[in-house]
């Protein structure tokens, strides 16, 4: 059996996966599905309904079957189900609840423990960041200072994950976190605004040519890079840093960090972690059953392969 039958045998098997880290993560997704217990989904599209191994039925999405453990769920519920709560975030309905493979649930799914264990996101933190951010005093999820305001960058743009941090000297820092799982950064650009040329230039860190920025990959980098800069600028932060999260082996998001980092003058406000090398931090200082769990559902690619070895 080769990977292509078995994303058959799955239903996984989707022309839309442009690598086959892609379909490998399709896949994995599928595998945990069915080791769960939980029924195919399925996908209404122009050509009528058909099941989707990546995609959980109404009645176990509506569960948040989507969800790790019950504080996960809990969290999830005070976060997005909560319409007091989540007003004006933009979190992704039905998929946040139905799609294995979006990156918001792989947050709550992350960070939703790290809720009430401030003390162990702050070691990782420290380690990820080499002192530099000591302590997590908080952490929000689809955070933005101020959509549409004028003072920040006048758009929609948001923080998957935002941590509000004490700095190694005890001042006020964050960390803004863009989360990508499966996503190939190939969408077609955003509007371009002037705002974002002017919050560039003050913040010192990039190259005079700011065309290549303003296209896919590397748009999307940028404009919440943009949202790092001038959130410490308006909001008084002492330090401030973004960061991208994502898995070692999705090459669309690898590349695109490569390059992006060419057109920099300085890397200060910006860095790029693995979620491997995030979960290796987290297992050298806890060895919590939820961290097994998200290993194995999110980073066991391992699985795929004993499948195929099996035929």
């Amino acid at each position: 059996m080769n990977l292509k039958h078995l994303a058959i045998t799955l239903h996984a098997d989707e022309a839309t996966d442009a690598s086959e880290f892609q379909q490998r993560a399709r896949v994995l997704q599928s595998l945990w599905r069915e080791e769960q217990g939980y029924l195919c989904g399925e996908h209404q599209g122009s050509r009528g309904t058909r099941l989707l191994g990546s995609r959980l039925m109404p009645e176990d999405a509506i569960t948040l079957k989507n969800y790790l453990t019950d504080t996960i769920r809990g969290v999830v519920e005070d976060e997005v189900c909560n319409i007091k709560a989540s007003e004006g975030k933009l979190f992704g309905k039905p998929r946040i609840f139905n799609d294995l493979l979006s990156s918001q649930p792989l947050c709550f799914n992350l960070f939703g423990e790290l809720t009430q264990d401030l003390a162990l996101v702050s070691a990782v933190v420290s380690d990820m960041t080499a002192g530099r951010f000591k302590e997590v005093t908080k952490i929000d999820f689809e955070y933005s200072p101020g959509r549409r305001d004028p003072r920040y960058l006048n758009d929609r743009s948001a923080f998957d994950i935002f941590l509000r941090c004490q700095t190694s000297t005890g001042k006020e820092g964050f960390i803004g976190i863009e989360v990508k799982y499966h996503e190939n950064l190939q969408g077609p650009p955003g509007e371009h605004k002037q705002r974002y040329d002017d919050v560039a230039n003050q913040m010192e860190c990039f190259g005079k040519d700011h065309e290549p920025l303003k296209q896919s990959p590397l748009q999307q980098i940028w404009r919440d890079h943009l949202l790092a800069g001038i959130t410490r600028i308006v909001d008084n932060y002492d330090d401030g840093l973004f960061v991208t999260l994502y898995p070692k082996d999705n090459t669309h998001v690898s590349t695109a960090l490569s390059a992006y980092r060419t057109h920099l003058t300085s890397e200060d406000s910006f860095a790029s972690w693995t979620l491997e090398d995030f979960v290796a931090a987290l297992r050298s200082h806890s060895d919590a059953p939820w961290i097994t769990a998200f290993t194995d559902r999110y980073l066991a690619f391992d699985k795929i392969d004993s499948c195929l070895l099996k035929g």
